[in-house]
């Protein structure tokens, strides 16, 4: 058995925000056609995603709003519910398998069955607010994700790295107060949302357990190399983190058509052996890795086979 999960299921594919849309099931279609024509598809240890309990999903989300989304999600067509975010019949369960796909692979890592894990999810969740849904996101999966390992299973301190090109704004909420979690962001700035500012480091007890790093437009490998060792890894080992979760977001990618950011796939690569390596120092090398942003088809799905290639390796 590999050491390194695979979350996905087809049900991820029925979530769809019309013609055009970016975020588009053919995300995960291309990713799923890259690991098996490249071999690592048959190097992971498969993990079956079951739907988040509302109990966990009300840990970062208030009840109002699942309520919300409950009675919103339609038969038939497509809800709006911001302006880059809608609801089809499909969604609302694939956002269940999504935000459940990170619980199972928790499950999976905390039971010693892997060291880490992917998950191929849709949608993807770091914008969602506790009370809205936002930038294409509806559940944030990995501040479920979190909540979860802390509180089902006692694990004391969780890094959350995101990397995605746009700042994880519903994940600095969830734990902007909470010195549990130590929320890392590097993100194209200024660029949608509009926060993350590197004055934005925490309220109350959280103080310093927020780290933004706004980059400029045109960044690619090199900066994002320096700023991880320079600024994360010090970090990290400061904060010994006993669980690490990476919101995989692949739009920094020079290729991508979102952004304006230089990474490669061997930058991908590069970033997970700098987080594999404090995983390994400090968490028994567990990572929770769970699919953001990337929207040049070609340029994700090549990403993502650098990335678990990584893990594996790691």
């Amino acid at each position: 058995m590999s050491k390194t999960g695979l979350v996905y299921h087809p049900a991820y594919l029925e979530h769809d925000l019309g013609m055009g849309h970016p975020e588009s099931p053919n995300r995960l279609r291309a990713i799923m056609q890259q690991l098996e024509q490249s071999g690592t598809l048959a190097k992971v240890t498969r993990i079956e995603p079951r739907k988040a309990e509302d109990e966990w999903i009300t840990q970062v989300h208030s009840a109002a709003y699942l309520a919300m989304l409950k009675d919103q999600s339609p038969a038939g067509g497509r809800v709006s519910l911001d302006p880059d975010t809608s609801m089809s019949s499909g969604s609302l369960a694939a956002a269940y398998l999504a935000a459940g796909g990170t619980l199972a692979a928790v499950d999976a890592i905390m039971a010693g069955q892997v060291k880490h894990v992917f998950c191929a999810v849709r949608p993807p969740g770091h914008h969602a607010e506790a009370g809205r849904a936002m930038g294409f996101c509806l559940f944030n999966n990995v501040a479920i994700a979190a909540r979860y390992v802390q509180r089902k299973y006692g694990v004391a301190r969780v890094l959350i790295v995101d990397w995605d090109v746009h700042h994880g704004n519903g994940t600095q909420h969830s734990f902007e107060d909470d010195p549990s979690v130590l929320f890392f962001s590097t993100h194209q700035y200024p660029h949608y949302p509009g926060t993350g500012r590197a004055s934005e480091r925490g309220t109350g007890a959280g103080d310093g357990s927020t780290i933004n790093v706004p980059m400029e437009a045109g960044e690619g490998d090199d900066e994002y190399r320096a700023i991880f060792h320079k600024v994360l890894v010090p970090a990290a080992d400061e904060f010994k983190p006993e669980f690490v979760i990476i919101s995989a977001g692949f739009d920094a990618h020079k290729d991508d058509p979102l952004a304006s950011m230089g990474l490669t796939e061997q930058g991908y690569a590069e970033l997970t052996g700098i987080v594999s390596g404090i995983a390994a120092r400090h968490a028994q090398g567990r990572i929770l890795s769970s699919l953001e942003g990337g929207y040049n088809l070609t340029a994700l799905a090549a990403s993502v086979d650098a990335h678990i290639t990584a893990l594996l390796h790691a």
